[in-house]
């Protein structure tokens, strides 16, 4: 099943699903705090997919998005490719749904990669975007990134790392159900993520970037508001397995704050709504299963908050 035909699907379900969620408003009540004007759009990072083996990569975040009245949908590109190649991809899907929604704009949220990718929508249609909200991306590059870089180019190193990276894509690709057809370019999302990468995509696409080191950026571009949101604790959860590896790759950024592959100047993107949550990469998108630090906001009910602030800003 291709990934245009998948996204049909869910959007149909989806739709369904508005229904029920109606009947249920009807009955039971919703408060409707997180019930946007325009449908929320999420788009994974990278090596990423909307559900892996019955487990979500936006673990509980659609669901709790959609009881109190947002209009959700999650959304596939490549998992390894170019920003710009990813954002093509989306922004297919971004056309769909507006034709289908008939809301005319989307809020697109992007995780990681994702990030660079929906910001490419917003700035190629704008049309399409009422806003854009940015969660751990690595807009200035990321060291981990700048680390893996040293690998001589042309090198059989390079050509190992790259073929075992495009394999695990893959991998995950299929796992997913996705399209066989999505392509893996693991060179392409590392150069997109380092920092030589991100500054090129950077000068062609600027909207909401800071022209400060560490500063906000515009909040609002060609009718487009941009938000950002990032956490800077790579261990959290002794439970979290995941924790191990974020920790060593913590461990490229010199001592500057981290979530484990984004620094915390990096993540800057317009309006900067909170830097520094005590989360790591994945628990942004609360992972692993949602076992994320017991001393921060629920990962979920960030996401509810910035929906709320997105109906409160008429969006």
């Amino acid at each position: 099943m291709s990934r245009k035909t998948r996204l049909s699907l869910a959007c149909g379900l989806i739709a369904a699903f508005g229904v029920s969620t109606q009947a249920h408003a009807f009955w039971f009540g919703s408060s409707g705090y997180t019930k946007t004007k325009y449908p929320i759009v999420l788009t994974h990072g990278m090596l990423g997919f909307d559900s892996l083996l019955g487990v979500d990569y936006w673990y509980g975040i659609p669901s709790a998005l959609r009881k109190d009245g947002a209009t959700v949908y999650v959304t596939e590109v490549s998992q390894l490719d170019t920003s710009e190649a990813r954002g093509e991809q989306l922004l297919e899907q971004v056309e769909e749904i507006v034709a289908i929604s008939g809301k005319g704009r989307v809020n697109l949220i992007g995780h990681s990669h994702g990030g660079p990718t929906v910001r490419y929508v917003a700035a190629v249609r704008p049309d399409l975007v009422a806003s854009v909200t940015s969660v751990g991306a690595p807009h200035k590059g990321s060291a981990t990134a700048d680390f893996l870089r040293q690998v001589p180019e042309g090198s059989g190193g390079e050509a190992l790392l790259a073929g075992i990276v495009n394999g695990l894509g893959a991998l995950i690709n299929f796992l997913s159900g996705s399209s066989s057809n999505t392509p893996q370019n693991s060179l392409g999302s590392l150069e997109s993520l380092n920092s030589e990468g991100a500054a090129r995509f950077n000068a062609r696409f600027p909207q909401g970037i800071p022209t400060s080191a560490c500063g906000e950026g515009a909040y609002v571009v060609n009718n487009v508001r941009y938000y950002s949101w990032s956490g800077t604790r790579p261990l959290t959860n002794a439970l979290d397995v995941s924790d191990l590896l974020l920790g060593a790759s913590s461990l490229t950024f010199g001592g500057e704050a981290n979530d484990g592959l984004v620094g915390r100047c990096s993540s800057h993107l317009g309006m900067v709504i909170r830097d520094n949550y005590r989360m790591n990469h994945l628990d942004e998108v609360n992972q692993t299963l949602g076992l994320t630090s017991l001393f921060e906001t629920d990962p979920v009910t960030v996401y509810r908050q910035q929906a709320n602030r997105l109906k409160n800003a008429g969006l």
